[in-house]
């Protein structure tokens, strides 16, 4: 698959907001990622829920894929899968790291063609570290997901996990990465958070992404 992505077009595409709420009994920063895909709900859901798709785009899964099963991402997270509304709404834990947040992804149609589909990660983040890396700890790595999701819905093709890698620690990677991280920084602005203090985050979540020396504080 042709990896000659523009960052700008890709970032551009998405929409992203930051928010807390409650969760499961205590505060949690909620990060939301939108875009629309030029396809029907159907073969979106397909392509987000089937085994035999997901690693085109994304990773390898197994386990019990239904309601109240449970599920494992190949080098990544598991957890279970707490609601299963097809071809609408999922959700499931995100297990990682011994740590547990919450993901929900919700497709809906977009009035001016294609489908919409919004992903969700809340997660309950002690403040040093949000204050460090801010939103685009989870944020860039969605962005990355749903891009690779455009990749596949719009060509069919499957995703070359070592060509992704390659491309990822080249410019126009690492532009990507930085251009994702900036937007995430935006975003916290938007919620409130201090611009300093938020464009600092961003520099260092790129740092992080990319392997660059991470900025002084």
């Amino acid at each position: 698959m042709d990896m000659d992505i523009d960052p700008v077009a890709y970032i551009g595409a998405a929409t992203r907001t930051v928010t807390t709420r409650e969760h499961d009994g205590a505060p949690a920063h909620v990060v939301t990622a939108a875009r629309t895909y030029d396809t029907d709900p159907q073969d979106l859901w397909d392509a987000i829920t089937s085994a035999e798709r997901l690693p085109r785009w994304f990773l390898p899964v197994s386990g019990d894929l239904r309601p109240d099963g449970r599920y494992q991402l190949q080098g990544n997270a598991g957890g279970e899968i707490t609601a299963c509304e097809p071809p609408r709404f999922l959700a499931v834990t995100w297990e990682y790291g011994g740590e547990v947040s919450w993901v929900t992804v919700e497709l809906s149609a977009d009035p001016d063609g294609g489908t919409r589909l919004a992903l969700e990660h809340i997660a309950h983040v002690d403040e040093e570290r949000w204050d460090q890396y801010g939103p685009g700890a989870a944020g860039v790595g969605w962005d990355m997901a749903l891009m690779g999701l455009e990749l596949h819905v719009s060509t069919r093709a499957a995703v070359d996990p070592q060509a992704a890698e390659s491309w990822f620690a080249s410019p126009s990677g690492r532009a990507f990465v930085e251009r994702s991280s900036e937007d995430w920084g935006r975003a916290s602005v938007a919620s409130g958070t201090d611009e300093e203090a938020a464009t600092a985050a961003a520099r260092r979540t790129s740092a992080f992404y990319t392997g660059a020396a991470e900025p002084p504080a």
